[in-house]
């Protein structure tokens, strides 16, 4: 094991190294002569009289704290007024904080760099890959805590995170995956009956066994579940009490497949098959008419005329068969079967997509309205594409129809698209601007990912993204960048793979 010293130097000395690279572009702004530059960010000479002061503090030298915490203080109310007057006045980065964040002064310097960098808000992942960034010694939740070293039982890196950037200026939210719950979930005994379920026979984790989900790691929940929405307010509610400034939820959708399992087109692909979810669809149902031809179509797929021949005679006092939205056509029962039939059909297929985005909705508004009531203003986090039909009757796969959500929350388009420039991305953004309504344009915060002064992977560099947003859509006032582990990937390497050391006592 490398001592808490040894790494400590490790990590500062990669933390100075990538920080100079990567603001040198600042340098040769034409706001040099400036400690900021048009994009809030520090120049190198100031990043590097504070990580000075850092280093020296965090080995022992207290003589330099006082010097050190007036710099941080400094810092923080240059980037704030250099935010108020700078499109955009909310500007975020995204990051996954590790357990070696505990180390003496790490977090610090984490939390300094992203300072450095022009952001005054941060999204701390609270949950992710089942687990939470709970202490293990208060965690009331049925997921483990991600700091599992001996010794730090105690020790509140969400808590912490909060405290030491407020004391920087920013803003921390809480950002956490929402129905994808995890392995460590699925493989609890008593939650087996949560997953999601397909009609192929299939739960979300054998699913992604197979290779059938984008990413193996995903495993969904059933959002009609009342025991995955109970566990999840629990989690909700031990987050909501470290006081973040902000919640977002993420995973608000089922899974994406692969191949042609990216399209749903047959009611077998939705996820609408566990118990809770069935029972739901089943209460749709306005007559028992409507209800026995529910369950031939989930069951079977399809209807035949048979079906429908044996329903009138199973219940003959009963006219159209009905389920909620439904309005029949006027011929009624007049209709010949080889007519009734197809246009059944299509209607049940119609009402299993709505009843499969209507899950995730409600999942979103039953977890979110207990937070904003108490204080926490909350966003949706969610793929542009994810709504769009697909071919004649299909739909992508992951059913995430986030123009149905609650205008109440902000909302957080992740415009990722890749087409070597920066068109695809404004028009991502445009596309959700145009579904929130001129009245809550002001609420819609894109996300955006790559790296300051460089494309990255045939995404241009973050500044070109920001320019394009700003003369697309200039009302946005709030902009956050996916991710920080990106600026500085050795950096996040190092953090991510080094061991805590035995605590001091």
């Amino acid at each position: 094991m490398i001592g808490s010293q040894t790494k400590q130097l490790q990590i500062v000395a990669i933390a100075a190294g990538v920080l100079g690279s990567l603001l040198s572009f600042a340098i040769n702004s034409p706001s040099a002569s400036a400690q900021l530059n048009s994009y809030c960010q520090l120049n190198q000479a100031e990043v590097t009289r504070k990580e000075n002061l850092r280093q020296a503090l965090f080995k022992g030298d207290e003589q330099v704290r006082q010097q050190y915490e007036a710099l941080v203080q400094q810092h923080a109310n240059q980037m704030q007024n250099c935010r108020n007057r700078t499109w955009p006045k909310q500007q975020a980065t995204w990051i996954r904080l590790y357990p070696c964040d505990l180390e003496s002064g790490v977090l610090e310097a984490v939390l300094d760099r992203i300072v450095n960098l022009g952001y005054n808000n941060v999204y701390v992942e609270v949950f992710y890959g089942g687990q939470v960034l709970l202490p293990a010694a208060s965690n009331p939740t049925v997921w483990p805590s991600i700091v599992q070293a001996r010794g730090y039982e105690h020790r509140d890196l969400l808590a912490e995170a909060i405290e030491k950037g407020h004391q920087r200026g920013l803003d921390v939210s809480a950002w956490m995956f929402t129905l994808n719950f995890g392995y460590s979930y699925a493989q609890r005994p008593d939650r087996q009956q949560v997953i999601a379920r397909n009609g192929l026979g299939e739960d979300a984790l054998s699913y992604a066994a197979r290779g059938a989900s984008s990413n193996p790691e995903e495993v969904f929940v059933d959002p009609y579940s009342p025991l995955a929405q109970q566990d999840f307010r629990r989690l909700t509610q031990a987050v909501v009490q470290r006081n973040p400034d902000g919640m977002l939820f993420d995973y608000i959708r089922y899974p994406r497949g692969t191949g042609t399992g990216s399209v749903a087109d047959d009611v077998s692909d939705l996820w609408i098959y566990g118990n809770s979810a069935q029972q739901a669809l089943y209460r749709r149902a306005l007559n028992n008419k409507g209800l026995e031809l529910i369950r031939r179509y989930l069951r079977r797929g399809y209807l035949t005329d048979a079906d429908i021949d044996e329903i009138n005679r199973l219940y003959p006092g009963e006219g159209e068969p009905m389920w909620q939205s439904r309005v029949p056509p006027t011929s009624g029962n007049g209709l010949p079967t080889t007519v009734q039939r197809p246009q059944l059909q299509q209607e049940l297929w119609l009402l299993s997509v709505a009843h499969a985005v209507q899950g995730v909705v409600d999942f979103l508004e039953q977890v979110a309205q207990p937070v904003q009531r108490e204080g926490v203003p909350v966003g949706a986090v969610f793929f542009p594409g994810g709504n769009r039909p697909v071919g004649a009757r299909g739909y992508d796969s992951r059913l995430q129809h986030w123009n149905r959500f609650p205008t109440w929350m902000a909302w957080h388009p992740m415009a990722y698209g890749v087409c070597g420039d920066t068109s695809c991305i404004v028009s991502e953004i445009r596309e959700v601007i145009a579904q929130a309504g001129p009245g809550a344009a002001t609420a819609v915060k894109p996300a955006i990912a790559g790296a300051w002064g460089q494309a990255f992977g045939n995404r241009p560099a973050l500044e070109t993204q920001m320019q394009a947003i700003q003369r697309a859509a200039p009302q946005i006032n709030s902009v956050s960048h996916f991710a920080f582990s990106w600026q500085d990937p050795e950096f996040d390497r190092v953090r991510k793979f080094c061991q805590l050391p035995e605590p001091r006592n």
